[in-house]
């Protein structure tokens, strides 16, 4: 069958790649939506010389996991005060991303419920008002300064809503690795680990093709070699553009195919058991291995490219890579009993994402 990839975001890679944001929208009213951490670091302070008088509203209290009761006065602030502005610079890990992807969706009452509602029909829909945005991640894995996915959190009513829209993609990615320097570690192996999931994830997916796996295979190459030496050597520059490139490619990897199964299981252990998405979306992934080894000889045959050709084997190359970061591979290491895991893995096979894995069929 011919391979078809598709990705409208212009990206820009490399050190120093975030004084790109001057010219990327030039003549231009620009809002930054970033973290609280963020005027600390000096960031903020770096935005407004990049852009001058042309920085007219800060966003600066992103929380992680954005959640309605937070984004409600969020989003009827940014519409009321900053509703002119043209542009939307989201600069931080994928909560902030998430975030400004869900303020540039405007509605016609200015109201965080209208677009809840609209959310919850689970249709796509055009928005009557929205922002361009560009994506500057600081943490190297998100994969949402390439894709249109947004989640938003209602952890009181134990729900996820998923935004994807055409306004949604990023008109610009800038990956600056420099901007990277300064996540610690326990946050460089979660972010990292994201990264690892959304290329497998990319690899054992009905969506997948020969254009995503060279994305996927080399990120997940990457990542292995990589994540360990960064983890002990944090102010390294060079091991941090490597895993900023490899975050970057699964992120196209995955903007093309969608995420699986250990996706659909972690927004449960999320909601239920408040694990850190990183961690939520990796400790299944020798387990999901596992489940799609042998279903599909072309998804085998990329997955041995990365681990050679025995399942055993891999699954315990995997296993030992988290163990050697401090992640727990079994669903007791969280508190979860054989009978709630099995119950989980059967309805994350239900799940939007959980349909996209090459055994969902068959399972």
């Amino acid at each position: 069958m011919p391979a078809h990839f598709h990705n409208p975001v212009v990206t820009c890679f490399g050190s120093g790649s975030l004084s790109q944001v001057r010219t990327l929208t030039e003549g231009q009213t620009v809002a930054l939506v970033t973290f609280p951490e963020a005027r600390g670091l000096g960031l903020v302070d770096q935005v407004q010389a990049l852009l001058g008088e042309r920085l007219t509203y800060v966003v600066e209290d992103v929380q992680p996991n954005p959640d309605v009761a937070q984004l409600r006065g969020t989003y009827q602030r940014f519409w009321a005060e900053a509703g002119e502005c043209d542009v939307v610079l989201a600069l931080g890990g994928g909560s902030a991303i998430d975030t400004a992807k869900a303020l540039i969706v405007g509605t016609e009452s200015g109201q965080f419920d209208e677009l809840l509602g609209l959310l919850a029909l689970g249709k796509p829909f055009v928005p009557v008002r929205s922002k361009t945005l560009i994506a500057a991640p600081t943490t190297a894995g998100t994969g949402s300064e390439v894709t249109p996915w947004a989640t938003i959190w209602d952890t009181e009513q134990q729900k996820k809503y998923s935004l994807q829209l055409d306004c949604t993609w990023p008109k610009a990615a800038i990956v600056d690795p420099d901007l990277m320097l300064t996540v610690p570690a326990g946050v460089t192996v979660s972010t990292g680990l994201d990264a690892l999931s959304h290329a497998l994830e990319a690899i054992w997916n009905v969506n997948a093709n020969p254009l995503s796996d060279t994305f996927a295979t080399s990120a997940i190459e990457d990542i292995l070699d990589c994540l360990p030496k960064l983890r002990l050597d944090l102010g390294n520059r060079a091991l941090r553009g490597r895993m900023a490139l490899a975050a970057l490619k699964a992120g196209m990897a995955f903007s093309n195919t969608k995420t699986a199964l250990a996706h659909s299981i972690s927004y449960e252990m999320t909601l239920r058991h408040g694990l850190p998405h990183g961690i939520a979306c990796s400790f299944t992934l020798p387990l999901v291995l596992g489940l799609a080894w042998g279903r599909d000889s072309a998804r085998d045959q990329a997955l041995q490219k990365v681990f050679g050709p025995d399942q055993q084997q891999a699954q315990a190359r995997l296993r030992d890579f988290l163990h050697s970061l401090g992640v727990k591979t079994e669903f007791a290491d969280y508190g979860v009993a054989d009978a709630e895991a099995q119950a989980m893995i059967a309805y994350a096979l239900q799940g939007a994402r959980g349909k996209n894995f090459i055994g969902a069929h068959a399972a």
